[in-house]
Formats: C-alpha cells, sequence, structure tokens
C-alpha cells in the first residue's frame, strides 16, 4: 500500500495517464447505442440513452484535454508510449471514440456528427498507416508482445462505415471495411499461433481477449449497414461472434479472479457490439431466439459497465491509477 501511495504522490501523475483509457470512451458509445437499440426493441419502459450519451461525451472531451496536456508537459511520457509494442495500439482508440460518438450524436447533431465522423476517419487511417509502419521497421517487437489489442490499430477500422453509411459515404466506407475485415483475419492467425504456441499473456492483458468478439461482431453491424440486410456472409460474421463470446464465457471463473486492472474495460466495447449486433440480427430475421439472446447480452452489459464504473472509480480514489507501473 505504501508503495501505492508514495507512486501516486509524485507530481506527474498527469504524465503517467495511459492512453488506454480511451477504452472506456469506447466501452461507454457502445452501452449507449446498445441502448438506443433495446429503446426501439421497446423492451426498455424509459428513454437513457440522451443521458449515456452525454455522459461518453463529457468523458471523452475530459480526456482528450487531460491527454493533450500530457503531450504538452509530459512529452516524453506520450513518445514512449508511441514506442511500446503494447501501448502503441491503444492511440487508435481515439481515433475510434471519435467515429462512435459521430454514432452517438447523430440523432442529435446531424452536422456535428459528420464532422466528427470525418476528423475520426482521417485519424484513423493516419494512425493505421503510423502503426503498420512501425510494425514494418520495427526492431524491438516479438511474438510474445502480440496480444488482441494489436486489431485495434488496422481492425479497427472496421467501425467507420456504421458511421460512414449515415452521411453517405459509400466508396469510402467500403474501402474501410475492406481494410479491417482483411487484416482481422490476418492478425486473428498470428493472435491464435501467440496463443497457442508461446508463453500465456499476463494477467494484465487477459481481458484483452474479449477484443476478439469486437471484429466480427463490429463487421456484421458495419456489413448490414452497407448492404442494407442480412445475408449468408453476415450471417457468418454474426455466428463467429457467437461462437468467441461462448468460448470467453467459459472462461468466467478465470476472469473473475482476476486484480482489476483499467484493461477490463476491454470487457466492454465487445460486449457492446456483441448486444448491438444481436439487436440487428432480432430484427432483421424476426427470430425470437436473437430476441431473446439481445436481452440477455443487454443486461449482463448494463451489469458489466456498472461494475467497471465502480471499480474505476475506486482505483482512482485509491490512486492505483496513473501511477508508474512496475
Amino acid at each position: 500500500m505504501s508503495t501505492v501511495q508514495d507512486k501516486a504522490s509524485t507530481p506527474a501523475r498527469l504524465g503517467n495517464l495511459p492512453i488506454s483509457f480511451f477504452a472506456i470512451v469506447m466501452g461507454l458509445a457502445g452501452l449507449t447505442l446498445a441502448w438506443e437499440k433495446a429503446e426501439q426493441a421497446t423492451i426498455m419502459p424509459f428513454m437513457a440513452s440522451p443521458y449515456h450519451a452525454m455522459i461518453t461525451a463529457v468523458v471523452f472531451i475530459v480526456l482528450l484535454i487531460a491527454y493533450t496536456a500530457k503531450y504538452v508537459l509530459h512529452r516524453e511520457g506520450v513518445l514512449k508510449e508511441l514506442h511500446h509494442p503494447v501501448q502503441l495500439s491503444f492511440f487508435p482508440t481515439i481515433s475510434i471514440s471519435l467515429l462512435l460518438m459521430a454514432v452517438v450524436t447523430f440523432e442529435y447533431y446531424p452536422e456535428l456528427s459528420k464532422n466528427l465522423w470525418m476528423v475520426g476517419a482521417a485519424a484513423h487511417l493516419g494512425l493505421t498507416m503510423y502503426v503498420l509502419s512501425s510494425w514494418i521497421n520495427h526492431t524491438h517487437f516479438d511474438i510474445n508482445h502480440m496480444n488482441p489489442a494489436w486489431f485495434i490499430p488496422v481492425v479497427g477500422n472496421i467501425v467507420a462505415p456504421i458511421g460512414g453509411m449515415q452521411h453517405g459515404f459509400v466508396d469510402i466506407s467500403w474501402f474501410f471495411f475492406s481494410v479491417g475485415l482483411v487484416f482481422w483475419l490476418v492478425l486473428f492467425v498470428i493472435v491464435m499461433y501467440r496463443i497457442i504456441f508461446h508463453n500465456p499473456l499476463p494477467d494484465k492483458l487477459l481481458p484483452t481477449f474479449f477484443i476478439l468478439v469486437a471484429p466480427p461482431a463490429v463487421g456484421f453491424i458495419s456489413y448490414v449497414k452497407l448492404t442494407g440486410g442480412v445475408d449468408a456472409f453476415s450471417t457468418v460474421l454474426f455466428h463467429t461472434a457467437l461462437f468467441l463470446t461462448l468460448l470467453l464465457a467459459t472462461q468466467f471463473v478465470k476472469f473473475a479472479r482476476l486484480k482489476f486492472f483499467l484493461s477490463w474495460w476491454a470487457y466492454s466495447f465487445p460486449l457492446a457490439a456483441m448486444t448491438i449486433a444481436s439487436f440487428l440480427m432480432a430484427e432483421a430475421t424476426g427470430k425470437d431466439f436473437y430476441h431473446f439472446l439481445a436481452i440477455v447480452l443487454f443486461f449482463i452489459l448494463n451489469m458489466v459497465l456498472a461494475l467497471l464504473t465502480v471499480r474505476t472509480i475506486e482505483a482512482m480514489m485509491k490512486n492505483q491509477i496513473c501511477v508508474v507501473e512496475d
């Protein structure tokens, strides 16, 4: 305890603000969109999505200001993360947050939504190029650095069509979808090879296993937006996401025993994506199974987000976040 307090008492708390904090915005945005789908499906007796949208926007703005301040006052800390084999992959959570905020704000502020999408899409493309270049020209990465968070930079492109299609950016939405889908297949093989044939992931990174669910789940949502309906290929994406969700559910005891890390927020966005995908599948097929699945996942998602919020606030009050890591 004294060690944590000593770390927390240093004047450079801002310098220790991790880029992975933006995963919180992704989780909150996913929760907001899941509530919108639940309200449309009339399974909730009240409207809460506007409040979730406001909370998400406030958290995003606060984090953006804080991380900008870190860049100005502690630039060496930002550069260290940019060259870190794990933290590097979390920088595109900023651009993905912009893309998700574009979807969240679409019904309320369409013009703002369009601007957010354009900035987010451009930023994510730039970050994708930067991270890929870092991987290609690296001198210090090895297979044990590989983990599901590596999906975020390149496979994260698959998020763009959700908002892009709302604003009529058809061709560029297909571009982002194609990049995300192809690199998902490539990186999925590498991740599975690393998991099976190399050292287990450290406890701090185990929650990132949930990121495996996001590409097929978000891919399903994006593909439905692109094509306007459910077909054989989208069904394959959905059921791949469902299988991975079930696989991770069998590891519940293992995840439940983990000490709290900020990486727990990796549970949130993939679970939200799977929930939204289930609502879409239920809407498209009219089958009771998918409707029931969506309801179950929706309530699990809310419980998980409540737990993550409480545990994060507790960790912040105990000065266990934004400290120098051993």
